[in-house]
């Protein structure tokens, strides 16, 4: 019997021990041996409430009334030597006594409010989760790397995003920055990764996607409330096509190393201001081959300053770290951009880098009910093989795609990429592409 209690009380002695306040009990420890060795008297007794004190701001109540405990200990021994029981030494004690409850309280409050922030960012974690998904290492035939940081203190979403998923109809890819920040920035940020990841799914045509999130926004914004967005397809092998509504330009990192920025041929309203124009964004084909990158971003790395102002100059410092670990290039630009604003951003900040892995490996293929009636269309790639789908716009060479919008215009500027892109594989040269119409 003695034996299985015996190890009970050296149990919770440990307990004690890795609970107790170390500084605070040499603070108080300090002050009773300068007391003694200096020979004060009572004039250095009321310090030792210093040590509850300062336990409330790292413990919990049980170390605080330990330290408390220690100093009253103290106190009451050097007291009783100097003058012994008298009026003074039961003010000193009484107010070490207040001191040790008052600091128990607050340090209680203090642990109540940690467990709430912990219970708050572990929701934030989820909701982080459920509204910007993890992106695996590898998808399709690309290798994919993301860096997101948010401007809030403690935060863990804002008011950027993205998202990839593949579908039937290949791997699609959007990154986008809401205008304004917070809670706000973050609903809109969900509504439109929400719509995203449907429409990726359900249309066989990117401009039909961007419609599809543009007619929700029209519905759910405010009248100053926008999002600009890039949208990327890779539905054959050897090409993406890319929407940009009001974004950053993408960069363009070929296997050859030269980094160059994808503007647009046609500029295009950010999403939820299509109200302004009359014609539809524009789609690009780029080619786009084995080893080659594509660097989508938001505008918080290109803004970002140090404390002379000056801006972040992406493409410089991606040329410098462009190799075939997409991982490596990121966790490099992103330490780079850190250390030029002096560690903390003040805007959101998100960076996704796609590598085209192996060309051998086909795109996902489309849903076999859809077999003859989605061909691939004639316009993109030149080829006289290659069919031309049902309803791509209402012309009999291009016909309109459903949930396309019935833009007229919409065919003629993709005849018009598609006349770039035949030019550059005849060319057989990226730099005749970019400088193509419209570049």
């Amino acid at each position: 019997m003695t034996g299985a209690r015996a190890p009970v009380p050296r149990r919770a002695a440990a307990q004690l021990a890795a609970g107790m306040p170390v500084v605070p009990v040499l603070i108080v420890c300090g002050i009773a041996l300068v007391d003694v060795v200096g020979g004060a008297g009572m004039y250095l007794l009321p310090l030792l409430a210093a040590g509850p004190a300062l336990a409330a701001s790292t413990n919990g109540p049980r170390g605080v009334l330990c330290v408390g405990f220690l100093a009253a200990v103290l106190g009451t021994a050097l007291g009783a030597r100097e003058t012994g029981p008298g009026h003074e030494l039961v003010a000193v004690l009484s107010a070490l006594l207040a001191v040790t409850l008052a600091s128990a309280l607050a340090s209680a409050l203090r642990g109540r409010r940690e467990r709430v922030l912990a219970a708050v960012r572990s929701v934030a974690e989820a909701a982080q989760h459920a509204v910007l998904k993890p992106i695996p290492e590898t998808v399709g035939p690309f290798r994919v790397a993301v860096r997101y940081s948010a401007a809030a203190a403690e935060a863990r979403i804002g008011g950027d995003l993205y998202a990839l998923v593949p579908t039937p109809h290949g791997v699609r890819l959007i990154v986008g920055d809401v205008r304004g920040k917070g809670l706000p920035a973050v609903e809109i940020a969900a509504l439109v990764l929400g719509v995203f990841r449907e429409a990726a799914y359900d249309e066989p045509d990117l401009l039909a996607v961007v419609g599809r999130i543009e007619r929700s926004l029209a519905r759910n914004l405010g009248h100053d409330d926008f999002v600009t967005a890039v949208v990327v397809g890779h539905a054959r092998a050897g090409q993406l096509e890319v929407v940009n509504c009001g974004h950053a330009p993408p960069l363009l990192i070929p296997a050859s190393g030269a980094v160059t920025a994808v503007e647009a041929a046609r500029p295009a309203p950010p999403l939820g201001l299509r109200v302004l124009v009359d014609e539809p964004p524009c789609l690009e084909v780029l080619p786009f081959a084995e080893g080659d990158q594509l660097l989508l971003y938001t505008d918080g790395v290109i803004e970002a300053r140090d404390r002379a102002r000056e801006f972040y100059p992406l493409a410089e410092r991606v040329a410098r770290h462009v190799s075939g670990e997409p991982e490596h290039i990121l966790s490099a630009v992103h330490d780079e951009l850190l250390a030029h604003v002096g560690g903390r951003l003040h805007d959101d900040a998100a960076l996704l880098l796609l590598r085209m892995q192996n060309l051998a490996e086909p795109a996902p293929a489309l849903p076999e009910t859809r077999g003859t009636a989605v061909p691939e269309p004639e316009g993109r790639g030149g080829h006289e093989s290659v069919p031309e789908p049902e309803g791509r716009g209402g012309h009999e060479s291009v016909p309109e795609p459903e949930g396309r919008g019935g833009h007229e215009s919409v065919p003629a500027v993709q005849r018009t990429w598609s006349a770039a892109v035949d030019a550059e594989r005849l060319s057989g040269s990226a730099a005749a592409f970019s400088a193509g119409p419209g570049r």
